[in-house]
């Protein structure tokens, strides 16, 4: 069976939420993205993760191994391809550089705060994999508008 290696960055970090949506697709190791950084994007208090590349920025990933029917359950999640399109890039995972496959969302989208549920969902994926916690609270700091804000 034709498996595809897959990046995951946000909520798909989760485990528990990955196993009820994919439940073929394994864990096959954490990694990171750098020269990217994690934003949040989209409507106001439902903003939802992507990366962009960022110089001397870094992501924490968890790397998995899809089926093509686990691919098409994240594709249906991931609002694929309107929201989100698909991009390969290479990450180090044991010792070795591998191809993977990340969502990144379209243009266009304004900066903003991801719902309290959807945060919680990536923080528990976050704690699972050991991953730094100030990279996901840096990300929120940095998707609030701060256009056309003035401060006297």
């Amino acid at each position: 069976m034709d498996k595809r290696l897959y990046i995951a960055y946000g909520s798909n970090l989760n485990i528990a939420q990955m196993a009820n949506r994919c439940p073929t697709a394994k864990v096959v190791g954490a990694s990171e993205m750098k020269n990217w950084r994690l934003l949040f994007r989209g409507a106001h208090a439902g903003a939802v993760a992507t990366v962009e590349p960022y110089k001397g920025g870094s992501v924490p990933v968890l790397v998995w191994e899809l089926t093509p029917a686990d691919e098409a359950a994240l594709d249906r999640y991931e609002g694929w391809p309107f929201l989100y399109r698909k991009e390969t890039v290479k990450v180090k995972l044991d010792g070795k550089t591998v191809k993977a496959m990340v969502y990144v969302m379209n243009e266009g989208r304004p900066l903003g705060q991801p719902s309290c549920y959807y945060y919680t969902t990536i923080l528990e994926g976050y704690k699972d994999a050991g991953f730094d916690l100030d990279i996901l609270r840096q990300a929120t700091s940095d998707s609030v508008e701060t256009e056309g804000v003035t401060y006297d």
